[in-house]
């Protein structure tokens, strides 16, 4: 459905997966500090020209962060939360979700959760998995968590209310897509699959091309980036030609995923009652 408030959602997310990107994926990268430096680049570097764009355009944002990196990077986090930007949960240490066994996923979201309550002061409002992977155990620890949002399904362009079990909640879904990840395009290591490195320009003209349909379709717009990526000089110039192009657009509204959730979800559940009165009829 078209998105019910009268403007148009803009969310810009990172996921600041730092190292774990790499640890992740293959526990002896922890031992070679080459390869872990790609990722130690996103604190150390890409996070901060993230923060001081987001800062020249008043917007802010909402990053996905292994508890494990917000444990390390107590500054770094302490930065974020001041410049007014959203915390949200990504998994304790990045671990593929579809690898853990039952215990091994509820210690990964238990320990995320309680690591951002202990920086921000609350508990995560919403959740990206690792890899864009659930397993079939993940949407109840989200209700069980009481989590308000997530950000991982590639099945629509607008918000929704997540159904288990037959049962309309009130965990909202803000999907993404691939095509909207910085990853797919520039995403290059020897040890990773994948190797790619595209121009900023031909992904900035797909990146557009999109925004531009969703905003005339009256949808919304979820980019997703890791700092380690679009943090790089040419990356972040893109990434700020994008903005001004959206700024042009009267109805855009730049904002953090909990704050869309949060005015999303009255409407969609609204909307939902209504089409079970309609099919009781």
């Amino acid at each position: 459905m078209r998105n019910p408030l009268g403007r148009f959602p803009v969310m810009l997310t990172f996921d600041l997966d730092a190292e774990t990107l790499w640890t992740s994926r293959d526990p002896k990268n922890a031992e070679r500090p080459i390869t872990l430096s790609q990722g130690s680049y996103g604190w150390k570097v890409g996070a901060g020209r993230v923060l001081d764009l987001l800062d020249r355009y008043a917007i802010k944002a909402t990053f996905f962060i292994p508890g494990l990196i917000v444990q390390q990077r107590g500054a770094l986090m302490e930065d974020i939360l001041r410049r007014g930007h959203e915390i949200a949960h990504h998994s304790w240490s990045h671990s593929w979700i579809v690898n853990l066994t039952a215990e091994q996923e509820r210690e990964e979201m238990e320990k995320g959760i309680d690591i951002i309550r202990k920086v921000s002061g609350r508990v995560p409002a919403g959740y990206r998995s690792p890899a864009g992977e659930f397993s079939p155990r993940t949407l109840g620890l989200l209700e069980e968590h009481r989590f308000r949002y997530s950000s991982n399904f590639f099945d629509d362009d607008s918000a929704y209310l997540h159904v288990v079990d037959g049962r309309v909640t009130d965990l909202v879904e803000l999907p993404f897509a691939w095509v909207l990840d910085d990853a797919p395009f520039f995403l290059y290591s020897i040890t990773l699959p994948g190797r790619t490195m595209h121009p900023p320009s031909s992904v900035l003209e797909g990146w557009v091309a999109e925004f531009d349909v969703l905003y005339q379709e009256g949808r919304q717009y979820v980019l997703a980036m890791h700092p380690e990526i679009i943090g790089r000089p040419s990356r972040i110039q893109m990434l700020e030609r994008l903005i001004q192009h959206m700024l042009k657009h009267e109805k855009v509204w730049f904002a953090r995923c909990d704050a869309v959730a949060e005015a999303m979800r009255g409407p969609l559940a609204a909307a939902a009652a209504g089409a079970m009165r309609a099919a009781a009829q």
